[in-house]
């Protein structure tokens, strides 16, 4: 069984096991009367077990929708706040005082040598100081109020290309206030792509921040000809000489002094309406140059109301720490869904999250010890780098200690596979692993990829909480499906929200009808208020993508395949892009190889080719260093990092892992990698070879591995 899979393995004596076994038998027997009436956990079996979504009618494709939404979807979180600046008014009110928005004061900052010669930058942090809701608002008033002075005109667009932080969100409320269109870039896009979107959106004004100014745009702004503009968010940066004429760089605050003494006497018309455009959010695609998607107000809020139906309890008691880029819709959703409920949100960056992070000098704390969230949004990638980090620690503990961990760890897999909670492990073994994540959080989310089913129950056992898994796109607002807290199942996103409802579409190239049993299959379809207005400056690819059918209700085409569960569970099987046809006729899924393939201590990243020319699948592997470098002194290679990467010898032995690997995922030979690459190098978004939510980017992948492609498919398999 799948559980079994996922047990870790001991080396106990079978005598003393059997001893174990007996004396947990003796403990849940005890303890499950007790547990059963006291602990609530009755009442999650239940919902566990309860149908979450239901066709709406009986024909083969009809669309599913929520239990809770069956009759009509949802589209507004308050009443009467149908646009972002209501929203953001009515949140002001209720919460007045109440703080929102933290950032951690830099108290030093320091150059640390590393053996070989590169230099560190670490930094010490302080407290989280914050800022109320009040006050955000009043800053985003004055900077919006300044933007006007400098010429910004409703409905038309300014761009922002800056880190996650306050500063970020109080420009996008100013932006929503004035009806401005706010372009947003990810700040690790290449030049080439911030080129682009800020010509095609046409903008003058650019909002970012000194690093970023001083990094990426200097080299660009000459290709900007209508840039008038810079505003940086945190203070006077250094001036350069070869800046072009005729732009201006001021900073935020300079711009908001401006807002304040302006007259704002005729200000009321600029309010947007529901169908107003709110963000041009241009997507790094895992695909060409990156597509503007245009997000309406009444999009993003029909979206955030779906999010905020599946976080039960949501409200004042809660801290959000957002690390993740702002210029993805999964972060910039979660924030204003913390918004609109009273949340406070504390920033923090990857570098500095955790104790452990890169930038934090040891032995000072990272973000999550100081805040403390109760809520955490996450891609796979930073979960699975999590796992692999507190398995390693468990690979270096004692026999006694790894042993008890690991008993814990499959007992604890056992019972919240049948729905029970184990209070005495999380105490007493799990409690450590908790911490790295500030012990306090009750929900992660996790989106942007598919997460392992390995990795997920990890996160259940380790944090102690439920992993939300999400669906959804930058097209549909991000929204389209949910886990519920208490669906401790793996593997699949959950129902419909409330805001949406899905259906399955035949896809007869690869055998999907949403006939098949015993589950529906096809590519999947969101409706509904959060589907996106379309692309921007690109009609054909929106009339590719997107279509209204008889009660105008507007479809979005995912390109992603999935199969619906009786509970109404969605399930995402595969990938229209991914599909490719080897020469013998045979279909490989490359997805699904590299799920299979990417949880293993040896890999920390795989892109899995195939050529319609060959009839065999290669691939290009990331190996993990501690774990290669154990491998190759097992096989007595002796070599720098690169001569262990470019080892034939290290190649086949790796190769070997990765078939064992691929037999017990019950991958077909034919999608068994034959030939890998590996890279000494990591891909990580500066390099363009993976976005910014870490999915393989596979046309530049493929571009960058060209000559290993045609060695690799250049001579016989032996």
């Amino acid at each position: 069984s799948q559980i079994a899979r996922m047990k870790l393995k001991h080396n106990i004596n079978p005598v003393l096991l059997q001893l174990i076994n007996f004396i947990i038998l003796v403990y849940s027997f005890v303890t499950y009367i007790p547990w059963y009436i006291f602990s609530g956990s009755r009442e999650a079996i239940a919902k566990a077990k309860q149908v979450k979504a239901k066709p709406v009618n009986n024909k083969p494709g009809a669309a599913y929708r929520s239990v809770n939404s069956l009759h009509c979807l949802a589209s507004v979180l308050h009443p009467g706040c149908d646009t972002l600046d209501k929203v953001f008014k009515y949140a002001k009110t209720k919460f007045k005082d109440k703080k929102l928005l933290g950032t951690r004061e830099i108290l030093k900052e320091e150059d640390e040598i590393q053996p070989s010669g590169k230099i560190f930058k670490k930094v010490i942090l302080g407290k989280y100081t914050w800022l109320s809701y009040e006050d955000v608002y009043v800053k985003a008033v004055n900077f919006g109020n300044g933007l006007a002075v400098l010429g910004q005109q409703p409905k038309t667009n300014i761009a922002i290309f800056c880190e996650t932080r306050a500063e970020w969100m109080i420009a996008a409320q100013a932006c929503f206030m004035c009806n401005y269109q706010l372009v947003t870039l990810y700040a690790t896009l290449g030049g080439p792509a911030i080129v682009h979107g800020l010509n095609e959106t046409e903008v003058t004004t650019i909002i970012t921040s000194k690093e970023l100014m001083q990094t990426k745009l200097k080299e660009i702004v000459s290709q900007v000809p209508l840039l008038r503009h810079i505003i940086t968010v945190d203070g006077k940066p250094t001036t350069w000489s070869e800046f072009p004429k005729g732009v201006i760089v001021h900073t935020m605050a300079s711009v908001q002094a401006m807002g304040a003494k302006a007259d704002t006497g005729n200000k009321q018309q600029a309010r947007p309406v529901p169908s107003d455009i709110a963000v041009i959010m241009y997507t790094s695609g895992s695909t060409g140059v990156p597509k503007g998607v245009m997000i309406s107000h009444c999009n993003i809020i029909a979206g955030i109301t779906g999010m905020a139906e599946r976080i039960p309890n949501l409200g004042e008691k809660d801290i959000y720490i957002g690390y993740l880029p702002l210029a993805h819709v999964l972060e910039l959703s979660a924030e204003l869904v913390c918004l609109s409920h009273g949340c406070r949100i504390g920033y923090s960056s990857p570098q500095t999250l955790a104790d452990q992070s890169s930038k934090i000098k040891k032995g000072s704390r990272g973000d999550v010890t100081t805040l403390k969230p109760t809520l955490m949004a996450a891609v796979p990638e930073i979960m699975d780098r999590i796992y692999k980090n507190v398995m390693n620690k468990v690979n270096e503990m004692t026999s006694f200690q790894r042993n008890l961990f690991i008993l814990a760890y499959n007992y604890k897999m056992e019972q919240i596979s049948k729905g029970y909670t184990t209070p005495l492990c999380d105490s007493l073994i799990f409690r450590k692993v908790r911490m790295l994540l500030g012990g306090k959080i009750r929900i992660l989310l996790c989106g942007g990829a598919p997460l392992s089913a390995a990795t997920q129950r990890f996160m259940n056992i380790c944090f102690c909480c439920p992993v939300g898994q999400g669906y959804g796109l930058t097209e549909s607002a991000g929204a389209g499906t949910i886990t519920e807290v208490w669906d401790y199942t793996t593997g699949r996103v959950g129902a419909p929200l409330v805001c949406s409802e899905i259906k399955l579409m035949n896809w007869e190239e690869g055998g999907y009808y949403n006939t098949d049993k015993p589950y529906p299959r096809g590519e999947i379809l969101i409706g509904g208020q959060n589907v996106t207005v379309g692309y921007y400056k690109n009609d054909v690819q929106t009339k590719k993508d997107f279509c209204v059918d008889e009660n105008g209700q507007r479809w979005l085409h995912t390109g992603d395949i999935g199969e619906f569960h009786q509970d109404g569970c969605l399930k995402i099987i595969d990938r229209k892009k991914d599909l490719v046809k080897l020469q013998a006729g045979e279909y490989v899924s490359l997805g699904k190889v590299e799920a299979a393939l990417k949880n293993l201590p040896l890999v920390d990243n795989i892109c899995v080719y195939a050529s319609s020319f060959h009839s065999y699948v290669i691939g290009f592997v990331v190996p993990n260093q501690k774990e290669l470098a154990e491998l190759a002194r097992k096989k007595g290679f002796k070599g720098t990092w690169e001569e262990i990467c470019n080892s034939p010898e290290m190649e086949k032995e790796v190769l070997k892992v990765l078939a064992e690997a691929a037999v017990a995922a019950n991958l077909e030979k034919f999608e068994i990698p034959v030939k890998i690459r590996l890279s000494p190098e990591p891909w990580t978004p500066e390099t363009g070879l993976v976005t910014d939510a870490f999915k393989l980017k596979r046309k530049e992948l493929t571009a960058y591995y060209q000559t290993d492609i045609d060695r690799m498919y250049g001579k016989n398999v032996k």
